[in-house]
């Protein structure tokens, strides 16, 4: 399918590219963040609760959950609001940074709806995996990154420590190749493969596709 051509405002062009470190601390921001109350923003502890209250069955929250972070994410209001929120010294605009955030705090509510704890670093670990849009089993795969049938079972409950180091060693290359491949990230190209709103445009199937990751990982 042909991806649409994308305006992008004359304030990203001023922002043409963003390095490798520049991302992974957005993201480290970001999902400090989701655990956090922001003024009109709820910590992914209180969004999971909301959902599970309303809908009792973790399952269907979560699928409610992603419904509604991705209608967030075409209300340029709030995400307009939500990116000024999350002040960074970073060279990443605003609205970029707030997609980081919905889709980090989507998949932080649904490891709470599943019994995790996002503060724990192999729930942290997990989710980042899911950000990029892969199975933790598809991603150690691509990493190299060997592991027993009997850990791969049950992987988020309990990472062995060397695993764990292993995974994350790599997991930021995976993460920044997803998104760039050259040191840099070309704005212009990243924003049909992140789903940034950028000029109104939004990738709906990507956000949507990461909801449904997570909660296969978490809700198992």
């Amino acid at each position: 399918m042909q991806i649409p051509k994308i305006n992008v405002p004359a304030q990203i062009n001023k922002v043409k590219s963003i390095s490798q470190d520049d991302l992974i601390k957005a993201i480290n921001t970001c999902y400090e963040k989701t655990m956090q109350d922001l003024p009109g923003v709820k910590s992914s502890y209180d969004l999971a609760d909301e959902y599970l209250s309303k809908y009792h069955d973790p399952k269907i929250a979560a699928e409610r959950l992603i419904n509604a972070q991705v209608k967030k994410c075409t209300t340029s209001g709030f995400v307009t609001g939500l990116g000024g929120l999350i002040t960074m010294a970073v060279a990443i605009p605003a609205d970029l940074t707030a997609c980081i955030f919905v889709q980090l705090q989507m998949i932080s509510a649904i490891a709470v709806l599943g019994g995790y704890d996002p503060k724990d670093d192999e729930v942290r670990t997990v989710a980042y995996i899911c950000l990029t849009g892969e199975s933790v089993s598809e991603a150690l795969n691509k990493m190299g990154v060997k592991i027993g049938q009997k850990v791969g079972t049950k992987l988020i409950d309990k990472i062995p420590g060397k695993l764990l180091v292993a995974i994350n060693r790599k997991l930021g290359g995976m993460i920044f190749t997803k998104f760039g491949t050259k040191g840099v990230i070309n704005l212009c190209d990243l924003i049909p493969v992140v789903g940034g709103v950028i000029g109104g445009g939004f990738n709906y199937a990507t956000t949507r596709k990461i909801g449904k990751i997570a909660t296969k990982e978490f809700l198992k």
